[in-house]
């Protein structure tokens, strides 16, 4: 039996519902930016500066960091669809072929838990209020949009952060089933772009339909 295809006013009233939503890091400030000199610098007497050292740097306070001017401060790695009832990992390798991803979509079980995962890399300087922005559309027309702060972060360019998103769960019923396309961001306070990339999600009724 072939799905039924919302409406363009069905689609405007989820878009509507779900703006309610937006703008939740509206009032967020983001903090001074110091270069890792500046942070080697401060007073190593003062405790509380030792721990924002710390809690920065990691308990290597003079950790290497990648010389090669050629390689980006921020390298995001990989996005995984975080889901204990999917049959098997949904993964992304955002370092491969991102246009690709265009052509082909993760099949998500409606009404399931799921949370992403985003890893990345920082390379050389601490990179302040990274943000992981995503915007959902459905049949060209945009019904969420999603601002997830993940902080700031010193160099560790032998080790990946990991990013979870809340826990989320995918819409359900006859209307909801269908292909998503979602517009995936990862920027910062400075508003630097260190990567975009699009993908598709097709919720299903089951995982192998």
């Amino acid at each position: 039996m072939a799905e039924q295809e919302p409406t363009e006013e069905q689609l405007a009233a989820i878009a509507a519902e779900n703006a309610e939503g937006d703008g939740e890091t509206v009032n967020y400030k983001p903090p001074a930016l110091k270069t890792l000199q500046e942070i080697h610098e401060l007073d190593k007497d003062d405790e509380s500066l030792q721990k924002y050292k710390k809690a920065l740097l990691g308990d290597g306070h003079e950790a290497a960091v990648v010389a090669d001017p050629g390689v980006p401060n921020v390298q995001v790695t990989r996005l995984t669809l975080m889901c204990e009832q999917a049959p098997h990992p949904l993964t992304l390798d955002l370092q491969g072929d991102l246009e690709s991803y265009k052509k082909q979509s993760f099949v998500l079980k409606e009404g399931v838990e799921y949370r992403i995962k985003i890893s990345f890399k920082v390379n050389k300087e601490i990179v302040s209020g990274l943000k992981f922005i995503q915007q959902t559309y459905r049949k060209g027309v945009r019904i969420d949009k999603s601002d997830y702060m993940v902080g700031s972060y010193g160099p560790r360019p032998t080790a990946e952060y990991d990013f979870l998103t809340p826990l989320e769960e995918a819409p359900k019923g006859m209307l909801a089933r269908g292909t998503y396309n979602i517009k995936s961001k990862f920027t910062d306070d400075d508003k630097h772009d260190h990567l975009s990339w699009e993908w598709n999600l097709d919720i299903k009724k089951d995982w192998t339909e």
